[in-house]
């Protein structure tokens, strides 16, 4: 996904290969301590994946979803329930809902950021 990424995809309009897959790890916000004004991570919340895979997941653009809770107090994660905000499913559709926005940049909504 990174080559991909690098090469302008999904920005000059090419698809994602399959095989591609991403995780984005989602953190509660907390305001710094020491400068108040800032917004840092505070707590993590849960974490999500994208694999493409235009066999498996034909009827979702060719990606499949999953969510995973973090649940502080037993230190593990859960996959995400219908319950949710927003609601996730237990199948691999769970994100396509969302992701039909940015259907023009391959269900994606990251930028890979340069250096």
């Amino acid at each position: 996904m990174i080559d991909a990424y690098r090469a302008g995809v999904p920005g000059n309009g090419k698809p994602f290969p399959d095989g591609s897959r991403m995780a984005k790890i989602h953190w509660n916000p907390k305001k710094l301590e020491t400068f108040p004004a800032a917004t840092v991570p505070g707590t993590l919340h849960d974490v999500d994946f994208m694999v493409k895979d235009s066999k498996r997941f034909a009827d979702t653009g060719a990606w499949g979803w999953a969510v995973f809770k973090y649940e502080a107090a037993s230190g593990r994660f859960t996959p995400g329930t219908s319950a949710d905000a927003p609601p996730q499913g237990n199948d691999a559709k769970c994100g396509f809902a969302c992701h039909t926005i940015v259907k023009t940049r391959d269900y994606v909504f990251t930028d890979y950021g340069s250096r």
